[in-house]
């Protein structure tokens, strides 16, 4: 179900893909969201804009006068996703409007080859997608992309939510200030722009006031929370200003290691509703690759904090990321990043193959790893993760956890969801039998476990 905040409108999905919501004669614009979900949020304002301004949303391409496309371009992977959703839409003769970090990357070439898209739209310049679309129907073909995105939606944007009716992201900055020498986000969506603590809280009790039961912190350094505006990191206090709102699960992402000091690691202990669950994104282990991708900080600095954080939380979940085949990874660093992960036992572990991306530092680089180099590491570090993350979810079974319902399967009945273990869309599910109602959060016994998902019974 998607809400808009502001006005407490609501429309249904019919048929999982069928959204419509008629607001008189304007045309009907459909969005197709991809990438993050930072960007799903950026999807989530544009929706909330357009409806506020009369115009029809449909969830159905087809039906619609114009689709927004809002593009990611991470990784190669992404922009293909990205290139393939355009190509699909040109050849089926549709209106397009590009936005995101595609259409922030590549803006002029976009216009010049696509002649169907009517209008581009950068990372900082959603906001403008009412104006734009006007403009468009004047007979102006638009490109609005900021140089230096400086925008960020508050509390006060509308905003019609994509995720389900008990989970909202909630974007606490925009941007990023490293410069780590392989990303390009920092070219994409600008320098680092913190919301106010009373910015944050105000949307968190919006959200809790339409059912949401978990929120989910986002930005590109959560940790790094409020340096801009207040001069120092701010997490620990928004996390105990967002401990008096009454939604149940405050979840973090992204931890970075540096960023968990003392005072947020004893915020996270004496604020009973955010989720000891860490998303670290450490990218590798050894130390000369760590100084290849400029990190901010050093391995032997990532094994304290680690073995900190398992001392102080020692029921925390912890979640990490790894670039394999970095330039110069040789296989004695390889070996390195093999043996971390073995050594600390992450519950969750995403690995992604190095991309050399235009714009970046590491894209000059000329000692490449070869592609079936990189596939076979990127399976060599599942190989030793999944035994670790099996083991991780058999300790569940035989105990109660709390489990939030989110999804039925209408022939079986079966419930599905998630513990706090579990953030969505990137780690496992947990399947329930026994009554439950979607969006409410059950205790559940973990009879069975694989390597991804759990299996239990509702207690009654």
């Amino acid at each position: 179900m998607l809400k808009c905040l502001n006005n407490k409108k609501y429309f249904k999905i019919f048929e999982k893909e069928k959204i419509k919501l008629s607001m008189g004669t304007k045309p009907t614009i459909a969005i197709s969201h991809l990438g993050c979900e930072k960007n799903r949020i950026d999807s989530e304002h544009m929706l909330g804009l357009l409806v506020s301004a009369g115009y029809q949303v449909d969830a159905n391409e087809d039906l619609a006068d114009y689709v927004i496309v809002n593009t990611c371009s991470f990784i190669d992977s992404a922009r293909e996703e990205s290139v393939q959703t355009l190509v699909e839409l040109a050849e089926a003769n549709k209106k397009i409007i590009i936005s995101g970090c595609m259409a922030q990357h590549f803006k002029g070439e976009l216009l010049e080859e696509l002649p169907e898209a009517v209008a581009i739209v950068g990372t900082g310049d959603y906001q403008k997608i009412v104006n734009v679309i006007a403009r468009v129907e004047s007979g102006e073909r638009v490109e609005e992309v900021s140089e230096n995105p400086s925008f960020i939606a508050d509390e006060t944007t509308p905003r019609y939510r994509t995720t389900s009716e008990a989970v909202a992201y909630l974007k606490v900055a925009e941007g990023c200030d490293y410069g780590c020498s392989f990303c390009i986000i920092p070219y994409l969506r600008g320098k680092q722009r913190s919301r106010t603590i009373e910015s944050i809280v105000a949307e968190a009790e919006n959200l809790a006031q339409v059912g949401v039961r978990e929120l989910i912190l986002i930005s590109q350094i959560t940790t790094n929370y409020g340096i801009d505006i207040y001069g120092e990191p701010k997490l620990a206090e928004l996390l105990r200003e967002l401990g008096k709102v009454d939604i149940p699960w405050i979840r973090i992402h992204y931890a970075y290691p540096t960023g968990l000091t003392d005072s947020v690691i004893q915020a996270i202990i004496e604020t009973p509703n955010v989720l000891p669950y860490l998303d670290l994104p450490l990218q590798h282990s050894h130390p000369e690759i760590l100084r290849a991708m400029n990190r901010p900080w050093q391995a032997q600095i990532n094994d304290k904090i680690i073995d900190k954080l398992k001392t102080r939380l020692p029921e925390a979940t912890l979640r990490t990321t790894f670039i394999v085949g970095y330039p110069g990874e040789t296989e004695d660093r390889f070996q390195h990043l093999l043996q971390f992960v073995e050594r600390h036992q992450f519950d969750h572990v995403g690995v992604f193959k190095f991309s050399p991306e235009e714009g970046t530092p590491a894209y000059q680089l000329t000692n490449r790893i070869s592609e079936e180099i990189m596939e076979a590491r990127r399976n060599a570090l599942m190989e030793v993760q999944q035994p670790i993350a099996a083991s991780r979810n058999n300790a569940c079974v035989g105990k109660i956890v709390e489990v939030l319902i989110e999804q039925e399967n209408p022939k079986t009945g079966e419930k599905i969801g998630r513990s706090a273990r579990f953030a969505p869309e990137i780690d496992g599910l947990v399947y329930v039998r026994g009554e439950a109602s979607l969006g409410s959060i059950v205790p559940v016994l973990i009879t069975d476990s694989d390597v991804y998902d759990l299996y239990g019974k509702t207690i009654t």
